[in-house]
Order: structure tokens, then C-alpha cells, then sequence
């Protein structure tokens, strides 16, 4: 059994803070890579920089969605992070997940709310290791290569519809051990 107690960030404002700002850089130069640096111990099967984006982004406001290979540590996020959980995916603004979801399931938003559309915490094996995608497009002065394990080999093609729908799409998170980067909407993948 989980003990909910189990510590979140021991400064919870500067934490966030901290984490906060390496979400945004992360969105802002899609597939770099940043370290979360808050000590954490989430408990398993979640990693420390799961665990750090949901104590940032989630909260009392916010619906979370959560696979079930990740279900053990639901409790601790309840406790700590507050985010009201969903059965059905597609009423989730939060998807957290140890393998791509099928995003035609998930909420892509509107053309007047674009907004609304989900965010996918992707819980992988590694970043800057494995199959070299090439991404181009805003935030990055030039095209350049991402390397992560743990997404599907037909990622680009899946990506590829994703961005289509642009200004809708999910934007993507992908946490490792205590990593993150992201992939917006905005982003084309090759």
C-alpha cells in the first residue's frame, strides 16, 4: 500500500516554481531536454519527474486522467496534487500515461477553444537515447534531432495528425527519470 504521506516538494513554492520554468522552456525549444531539479521520492511506479509536473500543473481545477499501469500511485496524486480524476480519457485536460495514447480519444479542443484541448504526461524509459526524430517549427531556430524510448514506432505519422489540426492537438510531456521535454502541437515531426 502507498503512504500517502510520502513527501512531495519540500519547498512547495519554489519547487513549482523551479519545475514550472522548466515546463515552459521545455514548450517553448520543443525536444530539449531539462532537468527537474527538486529532490523527490515519488512513490513507484512514478518517476521523480512525473511526479514533479503533476505537483506543478495539477490541482483541484484540473482533470486528470490516469493509466491504469500507473493507477498504484493514484492516492499519493490525490493527496497531493488535489486533480480531480476521470474515468473516461477524453473528459481529462490531463493524461497521464506510460504509452501513447490513441489521440483520437483524447480532447483536441475547438477551433474557438483551442485551449481546451488535453495534455499528455508521458511517463518513458528514456530521453536522449533511442530512435532520432527530426523536428522543425516554432521555437526552434533550425530543424534539429530528438532522441526518446518509449514512444511508438509510428510516432511521426501519429504526430503528423496531430499537427494538422493546429491551432487544436494535444501538446506532449514526456517525463524520464528526472527529465522532461515536450512536444506542442506546433511542433512537425519527422
Amino acid at each position: 500500500m502507498i503512504d500517502i504521506s510520502e513527501p512531495g516538494f519540500a519547498d512547495p513554492v519554489r519547487d513549482a516554481q523551479g519545475c514550472f520554468r522548466a515546463v515552459l522552456a521545455a514548450m517553448s525549444r520543443p525536444g530539449s531536454v531539462h532537468p527537474i531539479t527538486p529532490a523527490l521520492h515519488p512513490p513507484a511506479p512514478l518517476h521523480p519527474a512525473t511526479a514533479a509536473v503533476l505537483l506543478t500543473l495539477a490541482d483541484p481545477e484540473t482533470t486528470l486522467w490516469i493509466d491504469p499501469a500507473l493507477s498504484a500511485a493514484s492516492p499519493w496524486i490525490a493527496f497531493h496534487c488535489g486533480a480531480k480524476t476521470r474515468a473516461a480519457i477524453h473528459d481529462a485536460r490531463f493524461v497521464l500515461t506510460t504509452k501513447f495514447p490513441d489521440i483520437e480519444k483524447l480532447d483536441r479542443g475547438s477551433d474557438e477553444a483551442p485551449e481546451d484541448s488535453a495534455t499528455v504526461i508521458l511517463q518513458i524509459e528514456r530521453l536522449e537515447e533511442g530512435p532520432s526524430l527530426r523536428l522543425a517549427g516554432p521555437g526552434l531556430a533550425s530543424p534539429t534531432d530528438f532522441r526518446a524510448t518509449g514512444l511508438p514506432a509510428d510516432f511521426p505519422t501519429i504526430w503528423r495528425a496531430n499537427h494538422a489540426l493546429y491551432p487544436r492537438g494535444i501538446d506532449l510531456i514526456l517525463c524520464a527519470g528526472e527529465k522532461i521535454a515536450s512536444l506542442p502541437r506546433s511542433v512537425e515531426v519527422s
